[in-house]
């Protein structure tokens, strides 16, 4: 899984995300009680000190101003101040801020300065809390956030890798929440499919050893018919055939009876890969005989592989045996490329069934009942998925199939 769409940073995202609506929010409604603030500290302070020394000075009486405020009529006016608009202003002369209120009475222009106010330093001070609130508010988040996605995900991992272990018991299964709930699942689904694989190696590996008699019954009968045929050119083509068949069956079952046991119980040793296609290519020229086929190995790449032999022979066989089968005419050609083994041939190409068996899809309405290919192509699948190996398919051009086995 890659980082970026990992669980764990999804929910720290969310936790961020909230964090930044959350402020931003916060922010908003601070501005505007600030401004609010503002208007109520300054403004309204000046008009009510307008209403009072306005009238005063129309009267002529004296116009005391408290510390930091000033009120000036007429000429009086410092002339930055002069010609301001009616209402409130901020003005910055020398250094300073000021506040000013404009206004008109009877008499003319006059000002109130309010030259002492703190309010842009105290404005400076509450916005820089806010910014470190924000600030916090975000790394708390980010903590709470990959706090809450450790405790959530940690018991998940741990799950994960128990399932993958194959271990017996499951963590978590004693958990009352949803946890405990998806552990339970799991054992249970993995109890089910434990016994279900048990009994279909046991039924595998029951039914190979009862074929195994039969089948040396059948080819004894065939190797003395073959002896005693009294030279007889059917009766030997037809024992020939009998005990080629007999061998074939002979290798499928004890193909069958490794495949039931464990991979890890399989004895391996390392190969020619090329050395062992090369066998079985000359195995089944028989198949060929009769008909305008050709079967070529190119022996042009080798690899070793530490795997069980007899396995691997009889995936190739089965690739092999079932080329020359359906193929007509034409040349099935054997190769290695890289760490792969390709069986190519000129025949129809595989049926609509075993093509969708072979890629896992729904096999189509009137077709489940054979594939085309027998017992063979199915084999090389469960080989396959033994040696950890990947079996592809693809179609020839000009007609054909292209069957691939590509080994890690």
């Amino acid at each position: 899984m890659r980082p970026f769409n990992s669980l764990k940073r999804r929910i720290i995202v969310a936790y961020l995300l909230f964090a930044v609506v959350a402020s931003l929010f916060f922010a908003i409604i601070a501005a505007i009680a600030v401004e609010g603030i503002e208007v109520r500290l300054v403004d309204e302070r000046l008009k009510e000190v307008a209403a009072w020394a306005s009238p005063r000075h129309a009267a002529g009486l004296s116009v005391e101003m408290p510390a930091g405020l000033s009120f000036h009529h007429a000429g009086d006016i410092p002339p930055p101040l002069r010609g301001l608009a009616p209402g409130m202003h901020e003005k910055t002369i020398d250094g300073v801020d000021l506040h000013v209120l404009a206004g008109r009475d009877v008499h003319g222009d006059f000002v109130v300065i309010d030259h002492a106010t703190e309010y842009e330093k105290i404005e400076m001070v509450v916005y820089s809390m806010f910014a470190l609130a924000f600030l916090g508010f975000l790394i708390c988040a980010s903590l709470l956030g990959a706090f809450i996605a450790n405790r959530l995900i940690t018991p998940i991992m741990a799950l994960a890798q128990a399932v993958k272990a194959g271990q017996p018991a499951l963590p978590l299964q004693d958990n009352a929440d949803e946890l405990g709930i998806l552990a339970r699942a799991f054992a249970a689904r993995t109890t089910e499919l434990t016994e279900v694989l048990d009994r279909e190696r046991f039924f595998t590996g029951d039914v190979s050893h009862e074929l195994r008699t039969p089948l040396t019954v059948i080819t004894g009968a065939a190797e003395i018919l073959m002896a005693h045929g009294d030279g007889a050119p059917v009766v030997r083509a037809a024992s020939e055939r009998i005990a080629r068949a007999a061998r074939e069956a002979t290798d499928s079952v004890t193909v069958l009876l490794r495949l039931a046991r464990a991979p890890e119980l399989l004895e391996c040793a390392p190969f020619s890969v090329a050395e062992l296609a090369g066998q079985e290519c000359q195995r089944y020229q028989p198949y060929t005989a009769g008909k305008p086929l050709t079967l070529v190995f190119v022996p042009d790449h080798d690899f070793q592989l530490d795997a069980p032999r007899e396995l691997l022979a009889a995936a190739i066989g089965n690739l092999v045996r079932n080329a020359c089968l359906y193929t007509l005419q034409g040349e099935v050609t054997v190769r290695l490329a890289g760490r792969a083994l390709i069986v190519e041939d000129t025949g129809p190409g595989l049926p609509e069934a075993a093509r969708a068996r072979l890629l896992h899809q729904p096999i189509p309405a009137g077709l489940a009942g054979s594939s085309g290919t027998g017992l063979g192509l199915g084999l090389v699948q469960r080989i396959c998925l033994h040696l950890g190996a990947s079996l592809t398919f693809t179609p020839r051009p000009g007609g054909g199939s292209v069957l691939r086995i590509d080994f890690i």
